[in-house]
């Protein structure tokens, strides 16, 4: 399972991309996330459905310092060759 996720709200300036690889990383997910320039983060997340689904939820809330007010999601077609989880600039 694959989905690309749009999180909104207080999400940069909290080290939420940093929370969200160390998150991913322990949940053995791949895929990569990243600041946008209207403030919010997207990310995408690839593995298995409970993984991605517990992932979801821990970004309902995000790290401490964050407020997230919406999260968009979508489904997208699984990458073969990724490994790892990765911050984009």
């Amino acid at each position: 399972m694959r989905v690309r996720v749009l999180i909104t709200g207080r999400v940069q300036g909290v080290g939420f991309r940093y929370h969200t690889r160390n998150q991913a990383q322990s949940r053995k997910l791949t895929g990569w996330v990243r600041n946008l320039a209207d403030g919010s983060v997207e990310a995408e997340f690839q593995g298995p459905v409970d993984a991605v689904e517990a992932m979801l939820g821990w970004c309902q809330a995000g790290p401490a310092m964050a407020v997230v007010t919406d999260i968009e999601t979508e489904h997208c077609e699984v990458v073969g060759h990724e490994s790892g989880f990765s911050l984009r600039y």
